[in-house]
């Protein structure tokens, strides 16, 4: 009856390690920013595809990186949320004209 008492130390889907990292969380939150950012802006208006193509490219590579370094599961999580919606914003822009479409012609 002793193990009812005892707190869950194996932890859920969210659990960290109860210590900070300012740097894993600056790259989640500038990840999942532009991430759906660049996916609304794809979907949103074809012209707008400077935008969803460039903040696209940007939050895959902060959110490859941010895999990179990360030690928590809630980390990876909102990493991989923000990496989808800019791989999906990304492709979107660059189907509507591209990171550079009528800027040089």
């Amino acid at each position: 009856m002793a193990q009812a008492l005892r707190p869950n130390t194996a932890g859920g889907l969210f659990a960290t390690d109860g210590k900070p990292h300012p740097l894993q969380d600056t790259l989640l939150a500038v990840t999942l920013v532009l991430g759906i950012t660049s996916f609304i802006t794809a979907l949103v208006d074809e012209d707008l595809h400077l935008l969803s193509s460039w903040t696209g490219l940007v939050a895959i590579l902060t959110g490859a990186y941010g895999q990179w370094v990360s030690e928590t599961t809630r980390e990876r999580f909102g990493l991989i949320l923000g990496l989808g919606a800019a791989g999906v914003g990304f492709f979107l822009g660059m189907a509507h004209g591209g990171l550079f479409g009528g800027l040089i012609d």
